[in-house]
């Protein structure tokens, strides 16, 4: 297995989530008024604007959001707690809808999407308007009634429009987005509550995801991957986390170390991500770093590796390790 590494220049220093398992004893509102509670879990085709959504609605940014086709691999769990319609929601973002998968990785996709409407208590559908194809309407329609679960449809992207909105593509009750500008966001709420379960917070107030800051630090970094790399190279690309050491908690004033390896398929595309002289992985490693600041609201010192680690998309094993697939 060949390796490169990269680390930022600023600075001097040496998988896949599921539902995750209630929280025990959470406290509740104080009034005796009813709440409700429950997992939605959004699915649609690839590049609808699902993760866009998610990010929307928790007001956080847990998902990562590229204009590139199945960025997102496996599902992300977001949480938010509205006081004002006394409900929890907690929403599984899904991987976009593979037709055929053609191999592993896409095959465990697909099965993310199936386990998702299976654990959730309604399927909140999402179409894009600026891809009204009858074929991709159907077959998103065929998948969330197979899940026989309380369904609320919704089409994203509406600010693109370029007039009067047509509707007639989508089913009867749709209802009309936009995730980037938040427009009727409040609609949408109210039909997502209306569907939920009578039932206690799972929970506390303030929670909004339940990864551990690794499986966030390593989407992020995935995302920058998605965003300076052309063609297949994203896509053939994983991150793994290999050590992640808080540093700031006992020594005030200190980074946070976070050592992480990004596996590529070919050693053609580790000499590219590295790119000449070390440039790409350095700007790669920067940017990164940049958002995992800004995400973890302290400082980190980012040390990145390129190992290739052939077919890893195939194998079990690999996909088990990175967490794409169960580890039972």
């Amino acid at each position: 297995m060949s390796e490169a590494r990269a680390n930022d220049e600023r600075d001097e220093g040496p998988a896949a989530p599921d539902a995750a398992t209630p929280v025990a004893s959470v406290p509740q509102p104080e009034e005796e008024q009813p709440t409700r509670c429950g997992y939605v879990a959004i699915v649609g085709q690839p590049n609808v604007g699902k993760s866009t959504l998610m990010n929307s609605l928790v007001g956080e940014r847990l998902s990562i959001v590229t204009p590139k086709p199945h960025t997102t691999r496996t599902r992300v769990l977001g949480i938010i707690t509205d006081p004002n319609r006394r409900a929890q929601v907690i929403f599984l973002d899904t991987p976009g809808m593979v037709e055929t998968p053609r191999y592993r990785l896409q095959e465990a996709m697909a099965n993310v999407i199936r386990r998702s409407m299976r654990d959730s208590d309604v399927v909140l559908a999402l179409f894009d308007y600026t891809r009204p194809d009858p074929d991709l309407v159907a077959r998103t329609v065929e998948l969330v009634r197979g899940a026989g679960k309380p369904t609320i449809y919704a089409v994203n992207k509406i600010d693109l429009a370029p007039g009067e909105l047509d509707m007639s593509p989508y089913p009867e009750g749709t209802l009309p987005i936009s995730a980037l500008f938040e427009l009727n966001m409040p609609a949408l709420g109210d039909a997502i509550t209306a569907k939920l379960p009578l039932g206690p917070y799972l929970y506390p107030l303030d929670a909004l995801a339940d990864q551990p800051e690794r499986f966030f630090v390593a989407e992020l970094i995935r995302e920058t991957i998605f965003e300076e790399m052309d063609k297949e190279i994203p896509y053939t690309t994983a991150i793994a986390i290999e050590q992640f050491i808080e540093r700031h908690a006992e020594l005030p004033g200190r980074k946070d170390y976070i050592n992480a390896t990004i596996l590529v398929d070919h050693d053609s595309q580790k000499g590219i991500m590295i790119g000449k002289g070390g440039a790409k992985l350095k700007r790669i490693g920067r940017l990164s770093r940049e958002k995992i600041e800004r995400f973890l609201e302290r400082p980190v010192y980012l040390e990145l590796y390129v190992k290739v680690k052939r077919d890893w998309m195939k194998r079990e094993a690999d996909l088990r390790e990175l967490g794409y697939l169960d580890r039972s």
